[in-house]
């Protein structure tokens, strides 16, 4: 894989409890519920996110995760309230929420592969650009665009097609396209799936450059990476929240190890137990 070590910052480092003040961005969850045919899939959901916490979001398969994170970024109709620092969301568009700086990426991801990394970052800071505006040839980069190329470790990329990019570096694309359009609340939804221990490690240094000075959340099941990189995390079970707290306060949580952290522990040990068994 091509080297993208970079050694960028953009402020201070993530922290438990955020940097929250006068001026700090931030999101509130209250009673989010979210319903399909009489299945409830978000169930009263609260939650507080605040600027500098670099919040995970963790439980098994179908608690309600990618579910919460589609409900406030309006892919799917909600009831409850989210507010991005006292503005209301819920009701709003997909499009409107966007402009309103809350940006989410997916398992796979969105880019526009026939194009080169600049391009790709180019075309989402010119999201507001008419179309003649954005055939032409540009003959500057704009600082943001340069800012977000050193961020991501993408500089010396920058003129290679999307498309023939790592998987990985994909990803950090895709995150610089939401740094350019200045999202200063981030949605990321297992940004590691399927990489390689190197580009994970690139990745959780990443999320702590830009996690400072923004609201980030991680919805994660890579638990190697939640220990390692999480500020806080969010449990959650059932569509609700079952605990909440520091890496070491949501581990040491008897409920949490029961449902979900000793389900993935026991499925470790059965994993192990089996490959003994295929080299005796």
């Amino acid at each position: 894989m091509t080297d993208t070590t970079t050694t960028a910052t953009t402020g201070p480092a993530p922290a438990f409890g955020g940097n929250a003040g006068m001026s700090s961005q931030y999101l509130e969850v209250r009673d989010l519920r979210v319903s399909f045919d009489g299945f409830t899939a978000v169930d009263g959901v609260d939650l507080t996110l605040l600027q500098g916490d670099l919040r995970f979001l963790i439980g098994p398969n179908g608690a309600g995760k990618t579910t919460l994170v589609d409900a406030i970024t309006g892919l799917v109709p909600a009831g409850g309230s989210v507010t991005k620092s006292g503005i209301e969301l819920v009701g709003k568009k997909v499009h409107q929420i966007a402009r309103l700086g809350v940006g989410r990426t997916f398992q796979t991801a969105s880019v526009f592969e026939e194009l080169t990394v600049l391009q790709n970052l180019d075309i989402a800071a010119g999201a507001g650009r008419g179309a003649l505006t954005m055939l032409r040839r540009r003959r500057t980069v704009e600082p943001r665009i340069d800012e977000a190329l050193e961020t991501t470790g993408l500089a010396a990329l920058r003129d290679t097609q999307a498309g023939i990019l790592a998987h990985g570096q994909k990803q950090w694309l895709e995150i610089g396209m939401l740094l350019v359009q200045n999202c200063d609340v981030l949605l990321l939804d297992e940004p590691v799936a399927g990489m390689s221990h190197e580009e994970r490690e690139e990745t959780g240094n990443l999320l702590r450059r830009i996690g400072g000075e923004r609201t980030v959340v991680v919805v994660e099941h890579d638990m190697d990476f939640m220990r390692a990189f999480a500020t806080s995390v969010t449990v959650l079970h059932g569509g609700r929240v079952l605990s909440e707290g520091t890496v070491e306060q949501v581990q040491a949580d008897p409920r949490v190890q029961e449902v979900y952290l000793g389900t993935a522990a026991a499925a470790d040990t059965t994993t192990e137990e089996t490959d003994d068994a295929r080299t005796r």
